[in-house]
């Protein structure tokens, strides 16, 4: 795996982690432990992002101070990358 399907891999796991305990928050909003859980994998994502967008450019066109600027089309397209034999 490349630096960059690696890191993509651990802001997608973040991701799915943060979706799971917003789901769970949504039924549960008193339960500490979940909400701080939910910080705390926050505050990890975060620069997380924030690296992955500084080395290989915005995960959406939507983010941070990228937006309004298309430079995702930048980025290697699906067909583009190799297959891994």
């Amino acid at each position: 795996m490349t630096q960059r399907e690696i890191m993509l891999k651990k802001i997608g796991t973040y991701k799915f982690y943060l979706k799971d305990l917003q789901l769970y928050l949504d039924t549960h909003p008193r339960d500490e432990m979940a909400l701080s859980k939910y910080e705390e994998y926050k505050a990890i994502l975060k620069p997380l992002v924030k690296e992955f967008e500084s080395r290989f450019g915005p995960l959406t066109a939507r983010s941070g101070e990228f937006a309004n600027k298309f430079l995702w089309i930048n980025n290697p397209w699906p067909w583009d990358l190799e297959e891994d034999d």
